[in-house]
Protein backbone atom coordinates (compact mmCIF):
# COMPACT_ATOMS: atom_id res chain seq x y z
CA UNK A 1 0.00 0.00 0.00
CA UNK A 2 1.15 3.39 -0.92
CA UNK A 3 2.23 5.92 1.47
CA UNK A 4 0.82 9.66 1.88
CA UNK A 5 1.80 12.83 3.22
CA UNK A 6 0.14 15.64 3.76
CA UNK A 7 1.52 19.19 5.30
CA UNK A 8 -1.04 22.25 5.11
CA UNK A 9 -4.41 20.82 5.50
CA UNK A 10 -6.05 23.71 3.43
CA UNK A 11 -7.78 23.95 0.42
CA UNK A 12 -5.43 22.63 -1.94
CA UNK A 13 -4.24 19.74 0.48
CA UNK A 14 -7.27 18.88 1.75
CA UNK A 15 -8.97 18.37 -1.60
CA UNK A 16 -5.60 16.86 -2.09
CA UNK A 17 -6.60 13.81 0.63
CA UNK A 18 -10.38 13.63 0.15
CA UNK A 19 -9.91 12.77 -3.58
CA UNK A 20 -7.36 10.10 -2.93
CA UNK A 21 -9.33 8.77 -0.12
CA UNK A 22 -12.12 8.14 -2.59
CA UNK A 23 -9.98 7.13 -5.52
CA UNK A 24 -7.56 4.97 -3.61
CA UNK A 25 -6.55 2.87 -0.46
CA UNK A 26 -3.67 4.41 0.15
CA UNK A 27 -2.62 5.20 3.66
CA UNK A 28 -3.07 9.12 4.33
CA UNK A 29 -1.21 10.83 6.86
CA UNK A 30 -1.01 14.80 8.07
CA UNK A 31 0.34 17.68 9.21
CA UNK A 32 -1.39 21.17 9.85
CA UNK A 33 -0.28 24.57 12.03
CA UNK A 34 -4.26 24.18 13.38
CA UNK A 35 -5.39 20.89 14.99
CA UNK A 36 -9.20 21.56 13.28
CA UNK A 37 -8.82 20.70 10.39
CA UNK A 38 -6.98 17.66 11.11
CA UNK A 39 -9.74 16.72 13.65
CA UNK A 40 -12.19 17.20 10.74
CA UNK A 41 -9.83 15.28 8.03
CA UNK A 42 -9.47 12.02 10.90
CA UNK A 43 -13.28 11.99 11.95
CA UNK A 44 -14.11 12.01 7.88
CA UNK A 45 -11.70 9.36 6.93
CA UNK A 46 -9.71 11.42 4.44
CA UNK A 47 -6.82 10.96 6.59
CA UNK A 48 -5.84 8.08 9.06
CA UNK A 49 -3.28 9.82 11.81
CA UNK A 50 -1.83 13.38 12.08
CA UNK A 51 0.27 15.10 14.10
CA UNK A 52 1.12 19.04 14.52
CA UNK A 53 4.76 18.81 15.41
CA UNK A 54 6.29 15.04 15.06
CA UNK A 55 7.76 14.92 11.39
CA UNK A 56 8.75 11.36 12.01
CA UNK A 57 5.03 10.63 10.77
CA UNK A 58 5.89 10.83 7.35
CA UNK A 59 8.49 8.02 7.99
CA UNK A 60 8.00 5.43 4.90
CA UNK A 61 5.48 8.00 2.56
CA UNK A 62 6.16 7.71 -0.74
CA UNK A 63 5.11 11.13 -1.86
CA UNK A 64 4.89 14.36 0.72
CA UNK A 65 2.92 16.73 -0.80
CA UNK A 66 4.18 20.28 1.10
CA UNK A 67 0.67 22.25 0.47
CA UNK A 68 2.06 25.64 2.19
CA UNK A 69 3.39 28.76 1.53
CA UNK A 70 6.44 29.00 -0.86
CA UNK A 71 8.67 30.76 1.87
CA UNK A 72 7.93 27.59 4.33
CA UNK A 73 9.03 24.88 2.60
CA UNK A 74 12.25 24.75 2.28
CA UNK A 75 12.37 24.93 6.25
CA UNK A 76 9.99 21.90 6.08
CA UNK A 77 12.08 19.78 3.68
CA UNK A 78 14.69 20.20 6.00
CA UNK A 79 12.90 18.64 8.53
CA UNK A 80 11.76 15.44 6.29
CA UNK A 81 15.06 14.77 4.98
CA UNK A 82 16.22 12.90 7.78
CA UNK A 83 12.96 11.46 8.32
CA UNK A 84 11.77 10.21 4.70
CA UNK A 85 12.68 7.09 2.53
CA UNK A 86 15.80 7.30 -0.01
CA UNK A 87 12.50 6.59 -2.61
CA UNK A 88 10.52 9.40 -1.16
CA UNK A 89 8.99 12.31 -3.30
CA UNK A 90 8.49 15.59 -1.88
CA UNK A 91 6.12 17.96 -4.41
CA UNK A 92 4.32 21.06 -3.54
CA UNK A 93 1.51 22.90 -5.02
CA UNK A 94 2.42 26.60 -4.90
CA UNK A 95 1.70 29.16 -7.64
CA UNK A 96 5.51 30.06 -8.41
CA UNK A 97 8.06 27.21 -9.33
CA UNK A 98 11.32 28.48 -10.28
CA UNK A 99 12.55 30.25 -6.81
CA UNK A 100 11.37 27.28 -5.04
CA UNK A 101 12.80 24.40 -7.86
CA UNK A 102 16.44 26.48 -7.02
CA UNK A 103 15.77 26.44 -3.68
CA UNK A 104 15.46 22.81 -3.34
CA UNK A 105 19.63 22.49 -5.50
CA UNK A 106 20.92 22.95 -2.20
CA UNK A 107 19.39 20.49 -0.68
CA UNK A 108 21.96 17.06 -1.89
CA UNK A 109 19.97 13.76 -3.00
CA UNK A 110 16.05 14.72 -2.31
CA UNK A 111 13.99 13.64 -5.15
CA UNK A 112 11.93 16.86 -5.62
CA UNK A 113 8.73 17.65 -8.12
CA UNK A 114 7.89 21.17 -8.30
CA UNK A 115 3.80 21.15 -8.48
CA UNK A 116 1.36 23.68 -9.15
CA UNK A 117 -2.37 22.33 -9.78
CA UNK A 118 -4.15 24.84 -11.59
CA UNK A 119 -7.34 25.23 -9.31
CA UNK A 120 -8.61 26.72 -6.75
CA UNK A 121 -11.77 28.95 -5.14
CA UNK A 122 -11.59 32.49 -3.53
CA UNK A 123 -12.69 30.24 -0.46
CA UNK A 124 -9.79 28.70 1.92
CA UNK A 125 -9.39 26.16 4.65
CA UNK A 126 -9.78 22.47 4.68
CA UNK A 127 -14.26 23.12 5.01
CA UNK A 128 -13.81 24.26 1.58
CA UNK A 129 -12.04 21.11 0.17
CA UNK A 130 -13.67 18.89 -2.48
CA UNK A 131 -12.64 15.65 -3.99
CA UNK A 132 -13.44 16.81 -7.19
CA UNK A 133 -11.81 19.82 -7.08
CA UNK A 134 -8.82 19.16 -9.70
CA UNK A 135 -11.03 17.53 -12.24
CA UNK A 136 -10.08 18.32 -15.86
CA UNK A 137 -7.69 21.26 -14.56
CA UNK A 138 -3.97 21.66 -15.92
CA UNK A 139 -1.33 20.11 -13.47
CA UNK A 140 2.07 21.92 -13.83
CA UNK A 141 5.03 19.56 -12.78
CA UNK A 142 8.99 21.04 -12.44
CA UNK A 143 10.89 18.14 -11.86
CA UNK A 144 14.20 18.47 -10.50
CA UNK A 145 17.74 17.03 -11.84
CA UNK A 146 17.39 14.03 -9.49
CA UNK A 147 14.45 12.77 -10.29
CA UNK A 148 14.01 9.86 -12.61
CA UNK A 149 11.31 8.55 -15.44
CA UNK A 150 10.04 6.08 -12.93
CA UNK A 151 8.99 9.03 -10.20
CA UNK A 152 7.74 10.93 -12.89
CA UNK A 153 5.62 8.56 -14.51
CA UNK A 154 4.40 7.68 -10.74
CA UNK A 155 3.68 11.65 -9.71
CA UNK A 156 2.01 11.98 -13.24
CA UNK A 157 -0.36 8.93 -11.99
CA UNK A 158 -1.30 10.79 -8.84
CA UNK A 159 -2.22 13.74 -10.82
CA UNK A 160 -4.41 11.81 -12.89
CA UNK A 161 -5.74 9.90 -9.96
CA UNK A 162 -6.48 12.95 -9.01
CA UNK A 163 -8.67 13.83 -12.04
CA UNK A 164 -6.45 16.64 -13.42
CA UNK A 165 -4.27 17.01 -16.80
CA UNK A 166 -0.55 16.79 -16.12
CA UNK A 167 2.05 18.92 -18.18
CA UNK A 168 5.45 18.87 -17.79
CA UNK A 169 7.18 22.21 -17.81
CA UNK A 170 10.61 24.45 -17.37
CA UNK A 171 10.17 26.47 -13.97
CA UNK A 172 10.99 29.61 -15.87
CA UNK A 173 8.61 29.07 -18.12
CA UNK A 174 5.73 28.32 -16.05
CA UNK A 175 5.87 31.71 -13.92
CA UNK A 176 6.55 33.49 -16.65
CA UNK A 177 3.23 31.81 -18.19
CA UNK A 178 1.69 32.36 -14.78
CA UNK A 179 2.46 35.90 -14.27
CA UNK A 180 -0.21 36.31 -17.46
CA UNK A 181 -2.81 34.30 -16.96
CA UNK A 182 -3.22 34.26 -12.99
CA UNK A 183 -1.45 36.65 -11.30
CA UNK A 184 -1.77 39.75 -12.68
CA UNK A 185 -5.53 39.32 -13.45
CA UNK A 186 -5.91 38.41 -9.83
CA UNK A 187 -4.05 42.11 -9.50
CA UNK A 188 -6.28 43.90 -12.09
CA UNK A 189 -9.26 42.21 -9.77
CA UNK A 190 -8.19 44.12 -6.68
CA UNK A 191 -7.23 47.23 -8.26
CA UNK A 192 -10.93 47.04 -9.92
CA UNK A 193 -12.35 46.46 -6.71
CA UNK A 194 -10.12 49.23 -5.20
CA UNK A 195 -11.07 51.58 -7.84
CA UNK A 196 -15.01 51.27 -7.35
CA UNK A 197 -14.60 51.40 -3.72
CA UNK A 198 -12.39 55.14 -3.84
CA UNK A 199 -15.28 56.04 -6.45
CA UNK A 200 -18.05 55.21 -4.99
CA UNK A 201 -20.10 57.81 -2.66
CA UNK A 202 -22.31 57.41 0.21
CA UNK A 203 -25.43 56.37 -2.19
CA UNK A 204 -23.24 53.37 -3.13
CA UNK A 205 -24.73 52.80 -6.08
CA UNK A 206 -21.74 51.61 -7.60
CA UNK A 207 -21.53 48.80 -4.92
CA UNK A 208 -25.27 48.09 -5.39
CA UNK A 209 -24.85 47.86 -9.02
CA UNK A 210 -21.66 46.17 -9.53
CA UNK A 211 -23.22 42.68 -10.36
CA UNK A 212 -22.86 40.86 -13.83
CA UNK A 213 -19.73 41.42 -15.87
CA UNK A 214 -17.90 43.57 -12.89
CA UNK A 215 -18.49 40.66 -10.07
CA UNK A 216 -17.68 37.64 -12.56
CA UNK A 217 -14.33 39.14 -13.40
CA UNK A 218 -13.61 40.64 -9.86
CA UNK A 219 -14.43 37.09 -7.70
CA UNK A 220 -10.85 36.73 -7.47
CA UNK A 221 -10.36 39.42 -5.67
CA UNK A 222 -11.67 37.82 -2.72
CA UNK A 223 -9.44 35.20 -2.62
CA UNK A 224 -6.29 34.95 0.22
CA UNK A 225 -4.22 38.07 0.79
CA UNK A 226 -1.89 36.36 2.53
CA UNK A 227 -1.48 33.66 -0.49
CA UNK A 228 -1.18 36.63 -3.28
CA UNK A 229 0.97 38.52 -1.49
CA UNK A 230 3.85 35.71 -1.09
CA UNK A 231 3.33 34.78 -4.92
CA UNK A 232 3.99 38.22 -6.15
CA UNK A 233 6.95 38.64 -4.11
CA UNK A 234 8.03 34.86 -5.62
CA UNK A 235 7.15 36.32 -8.76
CA UNK A 236 8.00 39.75 -8.62
CA UNK A 237 10.59 39.68 -11.81
CA UNK A 238 8.51 38.46 -14.28
CA UNK A 239 4.81 39.87 -13.22
CA UNK A 240 6.23 43.29 -13.56
CA UNK A 241 7.21 42.49 -16.87
CA UNK A 242 3.66 41.88 -17.77
CA UNK A 243 2.56 44.62 -15.88
CA UNK A 244 4.67 47.05 -18.10
CA UNK A 245 3.24 45.34 -21.02
CA UNK A 246 -0.38 45.96 -19.94
CA UNK A 247 0.49 49.33 -18.56
CA UNK A 248 1.67 50.19 -22.40
CA UNK A 249 -2.07 48.89 -23.66
CA UNK A 250 -3.41 50.78 -20.62
CA UNK A 251 -1.85 53.89 -22.03
CA UNK A 252 -2.82 53.01 -25.47
CA UNK A 253 -6.29 53.27 -24.51
CA UNK A 254 -6.49 55.88 -22.40
CA UNK A 255 -4.04 57.89 -25.56
CA UNK A 256 -7.19 56.85 -27.72
CA UNK A 257 -9.80 58.15 -25.76
CA UNK A 258 -8.60 61.51 -24.58
CA UNK A 259 -7.85 62.33 -28.63
CA UNK A 260 -11.24 60.66 -29.67
CA UNK A 261 -10.23 58.56 -31.78
CA UNK A 262 -11.64 54.82 -32.25
CA UNK A 263 -10.93 52.10 -29.93
CA UNK A 264 -12.61 49.63 -32.49
CA UNK A 265 -9.16 48.08 -33.54
CA UNK A 266 -8.35 47.73 -29.77
CA UNK A 267 -11.47 46.14 -28.87
CA UNK A 268 -11.59 43.90 -32.16
CA UNK A 269 -8.03 42.36 -31.90
CA UNK A 270 -8.58 41.81 -28.10
CA UNK A 271 -11.72 40.15 -29.00
CA UNK A 272 -10.39 38.11 -31.83
CA UNK A 273 -7.77 36.49 -29.43
CA UNK A 274 -10.33 35.90 -26.95
CA UNK A 275 -11.91 33.95 -29.58
CA UNK A 276 -9.49 31.27 -30.33
CA UNK A 277 -9.58 30.26 -26.62
CA UNK A 278 -12.59 27.82 -27.53
CA UNK A 279 -10.41 26.11 -30.29
CA UNK A 280 -6.93 26.43 -29.13
CA UNK A 281 -5.46 23.56 -28.99
CA UNK A 282 -4.24 22.09 -25.68
CA UNK A 283 -2.99 18.75 -24.11
CA UNK A 284 -6.62 17.06 -24.17
CA UNK A 285 -9.02 17.87 -26.55
CA UNK A 286 -12.47 19.00 -25.42
CA UNK A 287 -15.85 20.36 -27.54
CA UNK A 288 -17.83 22.83 -26.07
CA UNK A 289 -21.46 24.11 -26.18
CA UNK A 290 -23.56 26.49 -25.19
CA UNK A 291 -27.53 25.85 -24.06
CA UNK A 292 -30.05 28.33 -23.38
CA UNK A 293 -32.16 27.43 -20.39
CA UNK A 294 -34.54 28.81 -18.19
CA UNK A 295 -33.70 28.76 -14.40
CA UNK A 296 -36.02 26.38 -13.10
CA UNK A 297 -35.81 23.38 -10.90
CA UNK A 298 -34.90 20.28 -12.92
CA UNK A 299 -33.83 21.80 -15.83
CA UNK A 300 -30.32 20.65 -15.87
CA UNK A 301 -30.83 17.04 -14.95
CA UNK A 302 -33.37 16.90 -17.99
CA UNK A 303 -30.56 17.96 -20.36
CA UNK A 304 -28.08 15.41 -18.50
CA UNK A 305 -31.01 12.93 -18.79
CA UNK A 306 -30.91 13.77 -22.61
CA UNK A 307 -28.01 12.96 -23.02
CA UNK A 308 -27.07 9.88 -20.73
CA UNK A 309 -30.18 8.20 -22.47
CA UNK A 310 -28.56 8.45 -26.09
CA UNK A 311 -25.22 7.13 -24.48
CA UNK A 312 -23.41 10.92 -24.88
CA UNK A 313 -20.70 10.89 -22.60
CA UNK A 314 -20.26 14.95 -21.07
CA UNK A 315 -16.78 15.52 -19.65
CA UNK A 316 -17.85 18.86 -17.75
CA UNK A 317 -21.42 20.80 -17.13
CA UNK A 318 -21.91 23.81 -15.40
CA UNK A 319 -23.99 26.86 -15.11
CA UNK A 320 -22.68 30.24 -16.62
CA UNK A 321 -22.70 32.80 -14.17
CA UNK A 322 -22.65 35.80 -15.97
CA UNK A 323 -25.24 35.85 -19.13
CA UNK A 324 -24.18 39.15 -19.96
CA UNK A 325 -22.52 38.20 -22.73
CA UNK A 326 -22.91 34.59 -22.60
CA UNK A 327 -24.38 32.46 -25.45
CA UNK A 328 -26.03 30.05 -23.20
CA UNK A 329 -26.39 29.97 -19.72
CA UNK A 330 -25.56 26.02 -19.97
CA UNK A 331 -22.05 25.01 -20.55
CA UNK A 332 -21.23 21.26 -21.92
CA UNK A 333 -18.19 20.10 -22.62
CA UNK A 334 -17.40 16.95 -24.44
CA UNK A 335 -13.96 14.88 -25.21
CA UNK A 336 -14.89 13.81 -28.70
CA UNK A 337 -16.45 15.86 -31.41
CA UNK A 338 -18.89 12.82 -32.40
CA UNK A 339 -20.60 13.56 -28.85
CA UNK A 340 -20.65 16.80 -29.04
CA UNK A 341 -22.16 17.21 -32.99
CA UNK A 342 -24.73 14.67 -31.86
CA UNK A 343 -25.82 16.44 -29.04
CA UNK A 344 -26.51 19.30 -30.76
CA UNK A 345 -28.49 17.41 -33.33
CA UNK A 346 -30.53 15.81 -30.40
CA UNK A 347 -30.46 19.16 -28.50
CA UNK A 348 -31.61 21.08 -31.30
CA UNK A 349 -34.64 18.55 -32.35
CA UNK A 350 -36.09 18.73 -28.81
CA UNK A 351 -36.23 22.81 -29.70
CA UNK A 352 -33.15 23.84 -27.42
CA UNK A 353 -31.30 26.63 -28.70
CA UNK A 354 -27.63 25.71 -28.85
CA UNK A 355 -24.86 27.60 -29.42
CA UNK A 356 -21.87 25.43 -31.25
CA UNK A 357 -18.67 27.74 -29.28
Amino acid sequence: MKKIGIIGLGLIGGSIAKCLREKTDYDIVAMSRSEQPLIAAKENGDIREYSLTDINIFEDCDIVFVCTSVDKIPSYVERLIPVIKESCIITDVGSTKEIICSEMLKFEDINFIGGHPMAGSEKTGYKSAKPHLFENAYYILTPNKNITDTMLDFMIDIVKTLGAIPLVLDPSYHDYTVAAISHVPHIIAAALVNTVKDLDDDNRYMHSLAAGGFKDITRIASSSPEVWTSICEDNRDKILKVLSRLKENIESAEEMISEGNSLYDFFDRAREYRNTFNSRKSAVSHFEIGVDITDKPGAIAVIAVILSHNNINIKNIGIVNSRDYSEGALQIIFSEKEDMEKAIRILKSMNYTVFNK
